[in-house]
């Protein structure tokens, strides 16, 4: 089982309209072509801006990198601050454990911000991989499958759970079967409507459904 990790573990405080916006300001200051559009996240439209700079001037597309991503890092961070896990999290994990089904966790997150608000992760999760420990981050089938490898698991075997189309859109290039949940800023419909194999208001929900249909254990959430 491959869980993401905010809104899916943990609160979701982070606020990426906002961060998006504090992205294209920094952009202004380095980027005189028009700015790209808003379709990509704020990690893929930070590297394509730096791309782009970069055909130019390879050093300011480096200082740009940069700042970008100490903005991000620093408004991770202080979602942090401001975040909890939900109850449900370590009885999820240790029960899982028990049952003797591998999990791990992946994340656009940078690391500290999540061992800021799971101190103890690496004693309940073998895996971890955020987005320092990866070349690409999720939805690049690549951040899934890295995790995989580590937990020896065939992606025809995996669950991707998260909270988010990303998350599904990740499980789906992967070959893994896919699980929503609404505990982030996501509806059921539009977690649905991204493909998802299956569906739940909430983490508990989605235990109770997975047991019935024999792909997870028995667990008490």
């Amino acid at each position: 089982m491959v869980f993401d990790f905010d809104g899916t573990l943990a609160e979701l405080t982070i606020d990426f309209s906002v961060m998006k916006a504090n992205a294209r300001a920094i952009a202004r200051a380095y980027l005189t072509d028009p700015l790209p559009g808003d379709s990509l996240p704020v990690l893929e439209w930070a590297d394509l801006v730096a791309a782009t700079l970069a055909g130019h001037d390879p050093k300011r597309a480096k200082t740009y990198f940069a700042e970008t991503h100490a903005m991000i890092q620093d408004m991770e961070m202080e979602g942090a601050r401001q975040g909890s896990l939900f109850p449900f999290t370590r009885p999820l994990l240790e029960q899982l454990a028990l049952h003797g089904t591998a999990t791990a966790i992946i994340t656009r997150n940078c690391a500290r911000a999540v061992h800021s608000v799971f101190p103890d992760l690496d004693g309940l999760c073998p895996v971890f991989l955020a987005r320092d420990h990866v070349d690409r981050v999720k939805p690049d089938p690549g951040h899934l499958l890295a995790a995989l490898d580590k937990v020896e698991c065939s992606p025809d075997k995996a669950l991707m759970v998260g909270d988010h189309p990303l998350d599904v859109e990740t499980g789906k290039r992967a070959g893994a079967q896919t699980a929503g949940v609404a505990t982030g800023r996501m509806s059921l419909a539009d977690l649905q409507q991204a493909g998802a194999d299956h569906t739940a208001q909430d983490m508990a929900t989605l235990a109770r459904d997975l047991a019935r249909a024999g792909i997870w254990p028995e667990l008490k959430l």
